[in-house]
């Protein structure tokens, strides 16, 4: 019997990358999943598709977690679907770095309504669906949280809030026997690592020559982790930052 037989777990910014990797490791483990996604609906029916071919459960809900009426209706659809919530990852983000003369109200409020307040209404509403029975929330943040780089004091600074964010809920959920711990990955080999043109940069190069483990991480190492976070493997921990980074300390 998988780790998390009998659970529901509702995976936001899912249909590629980080996301769908971890949907996809959750179902393997017994999970009945909610695959979220905000435009690609095709790529999500593919996650869906893929978890259903290995005899796993899985449902594609379209949602921007950034509209708080989307958020709304995607854990009604998760009631509907399954009738409660055991696990959420808040996976969806996005990222971008520009320089400080850069910086624009738009580039603030994109990155700060999806990986900030995004965060907390998706967090809102899994509670109520947790119901008393308790539950596990993984925030996936990132290295740049806690270890800042240029040009990217926005997208930085979005990710120490979440991790902040995590501390304070552990605090605040603990008592109702839900647990929150978030996810600090480094450079993944991603989708939008690709598309943002890191994935064949000279930024590439200097991170894997200073990475003990002599690689950027695969999407299914931080799957991995999201696991042992979602299961009761890590029944006794909460309100912690893990880095998966391959030994990265920048």
């Amino acid at each position: 019997m998988g780790k998390l037989e009998g659970k529901v777990a509702v995976v936001t910014g899912a249909s590629k990358g980080i996301g769908a990797s971890i949907a996809e490791h959750l179902a393997a483990e017994g999970a009945s999943v909610v695959v979220n996604y905000a435009s690609s609906k095709s790529a999500a029916d593919s996650v869906v598709k893929h978890i259903q071919e290995k005899g796993g459960k899985a449902v594609a809900v379209q949602a921007d977690v950034a509209k708080s009426e989307d958020v709304k209706r995607l854990f009604s659809e998760t009631k509907k679907a399954y009738g409660k919530v055991d696990v959420l990852i808040n996976n969806a983000g996005a990222y971008e770095f520009v320089p400080l003369e850069s910086i624009t109200t738009e580039h603030f409020h994109k990155l700060f309504n999806l990986n900030v307040l995004g965060l907390l209404q998706s967090t809102q509403e899994a509670v109520k669906l947790m119901d008393g029975r308790g539950g596990s929330i993984v925030n996936i943040s990132s290295i740049v949280g806690p270890m800042p780089v240029g040009t990217a004091s926005v997208y930085s600074g979005s990710k120490a809030a979440v991790d902040a964010i995590t501390v304070s809920l552990s605090q605040e959920l603990g008592p109702r026997k839900i647990r929150v711990n978030s996810l600090n990955p480094g450079m993944v080999a991603t989708e939008g690592l690709s598309n943002s043109g890191f994935s064949e940069s000279e930024f590439r190069k200097v991170i894997e020559a200073r990475t003990p483990l002599g690689r950027i991480a695969q999407p299914e190492d931080i799957a991995k982790a999201a696991v042992f976070f979602a299961s009761d493997d890590s029944g006794w921990v909460t309100g912690q930052t893990l880095i998966v980074a391959g030994g990265d300390r920048q």
